[in-house]
């Protein structure tokens, strides 16, 4: 049976026209996957009265394969291409927009990384970071400076992911292994911080194929990890000095890097992250787990929304993209007992390719841009810029989650109704868990039911306290709110969030 991954390219006319002829000629019900597919188009539908999709023209014959995006100085954005190209963006905040394109840059590869700092790019591509300048103002780069290729080069799947600027002034490229199961060239599967000075530190261990780098909400480094061996589902993990993230191949690279000590105990294939972080201290788990389909497929470049509420109603929360579904998602973190955890939460569906990174315009919507070249993505276009612009149209949605000693305390965009929002059988929730093994992938497995044992409604109605009979660490823990409803009547946009348990506070 073909898979939903593999539906990609159904468009909606096609997944209706499907739907039609079954029901005509009652053969067979919808498939679980036609069924999947169908859900997401409606609720696309749906998501439009709240964020509308701008597209951004692209010239004819002109091919802009967005993969980084930094702001420079005025209104104006640099975007950096799968093809090397970097390119300088104005006007694209428009109501209509007619972004101007100007060549800044070519001859580089695979930028996956932008920062800007006194009239310099830096970018990172596959072979290096560098950096780039305009010395004769022409709006043309014209010098070219490697400030690190402290690490190796030689297969296409060799990605280099670089963050912005940190306040230290550091910059940190985050590596993809060989071909995306090896670790044959220097530090493949490792983070790198680059100091003001040039000086690169290996500090992280343990990466597949990450496909973003940067801080959370609240300032500290995470970097995205996709799915693979070692990793059963997309992830937020956050980074820090020391760190083994969960694939060990790049342990050969410790030799290398005195500054991290000696490698760290194998994994056992096959246990759970939860067990073998008894095992192996320096084993960080996946601070947001985002179950396989259900929140992406691929999940890629990430950014945080400052825009002050320009955006709606998820200032400081981090907005995420997937690749191969097309969309966006949103995700919120906090750091329990001192390790990093949280949610995540669908958000917007329907961009037209496959989304390689994400970036807040100055006036405070949010772009996006990606390609569908070297995968199947279920966007129609092959590259594409778009914009997210929030209509000023309040929806009900699950604001934000967080633990608590015995329980989740679920915030929410508008009030609940006191007569859904009160009761306990409003919340449903399940948990589960994943295989922690070198197979590509794995199942949701160990599945539990938790019972809400009670539910206090906040005066204010936007937050409900509840009360479980247990909490399951090292779990997915998958709330299904579909039974709530706003003070107006609403149903809720998005009825499921995902909030994944690696520590339970004490005492809050």
């Amino acid at each position: 049976m073909r898979s939903i991954a593999d539906s990609t390219r159904l468009c909606v006319p096609r997944i209706t026209a499907f739907a039609v002829c079954l029901a005509a000629c009652a053969v067979l019900p919808p498939s679980a996957e036609a069924q999947e597919l169908g859900a997401r188009w409606g609720t696309a539908n749906r998501e439009r009265a709240y964020y509308r999709i701008v597209d951004l023209p692209i010239p004819e014959g002109l091919v802009i394969e967005a993969g980084a995006f930094v702001s420079l100085s005025g209104d104006r954005i640099a975007v950096g291409t799968r093809r090397g190209d970097v390119y300088i963006m104005g006007r694209v905040d428009e109501d209509k927009p007619e972004p101007k394109y100007e060549l800044f840059a070519t001859g580089l590869d695979e930028i996956f990384g932008l920062a800007y700092r006194d009239g310099a790019l830096y970018v990172t591509q596959s072979c290096e970071l560098t950096r780039i300048t305009d010395t004769s103002g022409d709006g043309k780069a014209d010098r070219f400076e490697t400030i690190s290729d402290a690490w190796g080069y030689a297969n296409y799947h060799e990605y280099a992911f670089g963050s912005e600027f940190d306040e230290e002034g550091n910059l940190y490229v985050a590596l993809g292994l060989s071909q995306s199961y090896h670790s044959r060239a220097l530090f493949r599967g490792w983070v790198m911080r680059i100091t003001p000075e040039g000086e690169t530190i290996p500090i992280a261990s343990g990466l597949r194929s990450p496909a973003g780098i940067g801080p959370n909400e609240h300032g500290s480094l995470f970097t995205i990890e996709s799915q693979g061996p070692w990793n059963s589902a997309c992830s937020l993990k956050a980074v820090t000095p020391g760190a083994f993230l969960g694939h060990p191949i790049s342990f050969n690279w410790y030799e290398y890097a005195p500054n991290m000590g000696p490698a760290p105990t194998q994994p056992e294939s096959g246990s759970r992250v939860i067990t073998e972080m008894e095992r192996v201290p320096e084993l960080v788990p996946y601070a947001v787990i985002f179950p396989y389909i259900r929140m992406g497929r691929s999940i890629t470049g990430f950014t945080v929304d400052r825009t002050g509420g320009a955006f709606g109603p998820f200032e400081d929360q981090m907005f995420l993209g997937d690749f191969t579904l097309s969309l966006i998602m949103r995700a919120t973190t906090e750091q329990v007992n001192g390790v990093w955890q949280g949610a995540c939460y669908p958000f917007r569906e329907g961009l037209s390719t496959g989304i390689l990174d994400v970036h807040f315009t100055p006036a405070g919507n949010l772009l996006c841009g990606g390609t569908n070249r070297g995968w199947p993505v279920r966007g129609l276009e092959p590259f594409a810029l778009q914009r997210l612009d929030w209509t000023g149209v309040m929806p009900f949605e699950i604001e934000r989650i967080t633990i608590t000693p015995d329980g989740f305390r679920v915030a929410f965009t508008k009030p609940v109704d006191e007569s859904t929002g009160a009761d306990p059988d409003s919340y449903a929730l399940s948990t589960f868990t994943h295989i922690y093994h070198g197979a590509y992938g794995g199942p949701e497995v160990d599945r539990t039911i938790p019972t809400v044992e009670s539910v206090e409604l906040a005066q204010d109605r936007r937050s409900a306290t509840l009360v479980l009979n247990a909490l399951k660490l090292g779990h997915v823990h998958e709330f299904d709110l579909g039974a709530l409803r706003s003070r107006d009547g609403d149903e809720l946009l998005h009825r499921h969030a995902f909030y994944t348990v690696n520590e339970v506070p004490e005492d809050r």
